[in-house]
């Protein structure tokens, strides 16, 4: 392991020795290689990054919350200063054998979007939102493979999205990110707004201004006096404990065609479909059968399967259930006819 860590940092001109990091005599290294959350990247090349592949968001002028908030340094917990439009990022080594079969170096960037306030339906103060993509040094510089746009992760209706890089056009610079209003779920296309449980709204969105991107650091090695990352009074620290680009969901990606938006988290789709019905939001309705990994597939403009089950396919499968239930309340007894069994 200590090997391995070596040789990665090796790479970018940085050694290990007695008094811990230190600058190697290549003549390409800088004089001076501050890291301040001691991850093997210095502070300078984390923030050119950070700058280089920050989305370009789009979210509600109106929005009930305002802006993305600022936070004041030093405090233990959580304490918004100003709804400014910072933006907080992380960058992280990442090794991918099991994926890629490459040794190039890899570093996941997530850029957080922190709000004081989810204000939309079933809303909650505090909203901690991001998006990460992961970039790889190249011969002369870096590029992206892969984005993540979290929308209510972890949540019965996560609706978090994962895709190539050269999918959405984003391999040398940001992604373009929707904000859903009030909600502030983060989608890589605006059709796929309205299909988690329904609750998200991309109707009235324009570029939002990036005030700043201040680099939070490392979970144990927090930097720029962000100690609140660690408070219990939001799921910050859960966030920053894993990658968003598991091995599991990068090969389940690469299985599907290159023009797709994929799923993070397919298995949820089911249930949310339920929550959506409940809901009556017909948009949500949309995606209940879905059967595949697919969000949206970009091809010739086509929005693919997730968005493609017409409105009229799914109110008569409505229709057919209510009869059902008709016919069970209305007292058929057991010489009515059972509904065939689901096939799994």
């Amino acid at each position: 392991m200590y090997s391995a860590r070596v040789a990665w940092l090796a790479l970018f001109g940085v050694t290990l020795g007695c008094g811990g990091l230190g600058v190697s005599a290549r003549a390409d290294a800088p004089a001076v290689a501050v890291d301040s959350d001691h991850d093997g990247l210095s502070d300078a090349l984390e923030q050119e990054l950070l700058v280089q592949f920050a989305p370009r968001f789009q979210a509600d002028p109106h929005d009930c919350a305002g802006a993305p908030a600022a936070f004041e340094p030093g405090r233990p917990n959580p304490v918004v200063t100003a709804e400014d439009g910072t933006v907080y990022g992380v960058a992280t080594p990442r090794t991918l054998k099991d994926v890629r079969n490459s040794s190039a170096p890899l570093v996941e960037l997530r850029y957080f979007h922190l709000w004081k306030t989810d204000c939309g339906r079933f809303g909650h103060p505090l909203d901690t939102e991001h998006v990460s993509v992961l970039i790889e040094k190249g011969a002369k510089d870096w590029h992206a493979l892969y984005w993540y746009a979290a929308a209510h992760e972890e949540t019965v209706c996560d609706a978090s999205q994962i895709v190539r890089a050269s999918t959405i056009r984003a391999e040398d610079g940001g992604a373009p990110v929707w904000i859903s209003r009030g909600k502030h779920a983060s989608f890589l296309n605006p059709e796929l707004c309205g299909h988690g449980c329904g609750g998200d709204t991309c109707g009235t969105l324009k570029a939002m201004h990036v005030n700043r991107i201040v680099n939070l650091g490392e979970e144990q090695s927090p930097m720029n006096g962000s100690a609140w990352i660690a408070s219990a009074e939001w799921p910050f620290a859960a966030k920053l404990g894993h990658s968003d680009f598991a091995p599991e969901k990068l090969a389940r990606l690469e299985r599907l065609p290159a023009t797709d938006i994929a799923w993070a988290n397919p298995r949820k789709r089911p249930v949310q479909g339920t929550i959506a019905v409940s809901n009556s939001t017909a948009d949500a309705l949309a995606m209940s059968s879905r059967k595949t990994d697919t969000a949206i597939s970009l091809a010739g403009g086509a929005t693919g399967n997730a968005l493609g089950t017409s409105y009229g396919k799914v109110t008569h499968s409505l229709k057919k259930s209510a009869q059902g239930v008709g016919r069970f309340l209305g007292g058929g007894g057991s010489d009515a006819k059972p509904e065939a069994k689901p096939q799994p």
